[in-house]
C-alpha cells in the first residue's frame, strides 16, 4: 500500500500520484454483489440541472456493502480485498460458513484468510474487522463504520484513512472523537467496527490533470467573475474585476464561502458535546 509516481514524460504526468494497489488481491468483483448505478449528469425528473458541473465519467457498477453486520456470531473468512469504484476505501469479500458471500469496508490490518466475526453478547477478540456493540469496545480503541441508530447500519466514519476514538462512555450514551475532531454523543448499544479503514494514502494522491476529473464524472467549474452580469452577481466589469459584492454570494444571491448554513436550532444539537470549529480560548 502506497503511491506511485510517473516519469515526468508529459506536463500532466510530472503532478500525477495513484495508489500503487498493492493490498489489492481479485481484480474482478463479485457477480452475485453488483447492481447497476444509472448516472443523472446533474438532473433531477424534470431533466433541469440542479447540481452543476456534473456529467461524463467512466461506467460503474454499485457493490452492495454490508454496512449492518447483522449476521450475529457467525464467523466470515475475507476471501479478497478489492478495488471499489463508489468510495475511496478498499472492500473486503467475506465469506460465510453457508457460503453466504457479502462485502465491508476493508479495515488496515485486515488480511485475506483471516476470520472475522460480528456479535452483541460474546467476547470476541478485539481484532480489526470484528463488529461488536459500543459498549463492549474498551476506552481508547479507534472504530469505524459506526450506527447512529441501533440496527440502522453503519453512517459515520466510512472513507479512506478515517477512524473515531472512543474517549468515555456515561449511562447510556458512548462518546466519541470523529475524524472532524467534533466529539459525540452516540447510543452503546450501536455497532462499531475495530480498527482503522486502509487505503491511508488516499489523501496523498494528486489528480494531476483535468482529464482524470472527468473520467470521475466531474466537470471543471467556472468562476463567478469570470461570467456575465445575467450569469452571476460577481460577473461583468471592464476586463478583470474584483467581485464586487461586499459578501461573496452564489449564483442565486444566497452568502457562500464560509457561511454557516446549519440551522440554528436542530434536533441532533443535544448530542453534540464539542463542535468541529471548536477553539481553545
Amino acid at each position: 500500500m502506497g503511491v506511485r509516481k510517473f516519469k515526468p514524460t508529459t506536463s500532466t504526468l510530472r503532478f500525477t500520484t495513484i495508489s500503487d494497489f498493492s493490498e489489492i488481491t481479485k481484480s474482478k468483483p463479485e457477480k452475485s454483489l453488483l447492481r447497476p448505478l444509472k448516472k443523472s449528469g446533474g438532473r433531477n425528473v424534470y431533466g433541469r440541472i440542479t447540481s452543476r458541473y456534473r456529467g461524463g465519467g467512466h461506467k460503474r457498477m454499485y457493490r452492495v456493502i454490508d454496512f449492518k453486520r447483522n449476521r450475529f456470531d457467525q464467523e466470515a473468512e475475507v476471501l479478497a480485498i478489492e478495488y471499489d469504484p463508489n468510495r475511496t476505501a478498499r472492500i473486503a469479500l467475506l465469506q460465510y460458513e453457508d457460503d453466504t458471500k457479502t462485502y465491508i469496508i476493508a479495515p488496515l490490518e485486515l488480511k485475506v484468510g483471516e476470520k472475522i466475526v460480528s456479535t452483541k453478547s460474546q467476547k470476541v477478540e478485539f481484532k480489526a474487522g470484528n463488529c461488536m456493540p459500543l459498549a463492549m469496545i474498551p476506552l481508547g480503541t479507534s472504530v469505524h463504520n459506526v450506527e447512529l441508530r441501533t440496527g440502522k447500519g453503519a453512517q459515520m466514519a466510512r472513507s479512506a484513512g478515517t477512524y473515531a476514538t472512543l474517549m468515555a462512555k456515561e449511562g447510556e450514551y458512548a462518546f466519541l472523537r470523529m475524524p472532524s475532531s467534533e466529539v459525540r454523543k452516540v447510543r452503546v448499544e450501536c455497532l462499531a467496527t475495530i480498527g482503522q479503514i486502509g487505503n491511508v494514502e488516499h489523501e496523498s494522491c494528486s489528480i494531476g490533470k483535468a482529464g482524470r476529473m472527468r473520467w470521475l464524472g466531474r466537470r471543471g467549474g467556472v468562476r463567478g467573475v469570470v461570467m456575465n452580469p445575467v450569469d452571476h452577481p460577481h460577473g461583468g466589469g471592464e476586463g478583470k474585476a474584483p467581485q464586487g459584492n461586499p459578501h461573496p454570494v452564489t449564483p442565486w444571491g444566497k452568502p457562500t464561502k464560509g457561511y454557516k448554513t446549519r440551522k440554528k436550532q436542530k434536533y441532533s444539537d443535544k448530542y453534540i458535546v464539542r463542535r468541529r470549529n471548536y477553539k481553545k480560548k
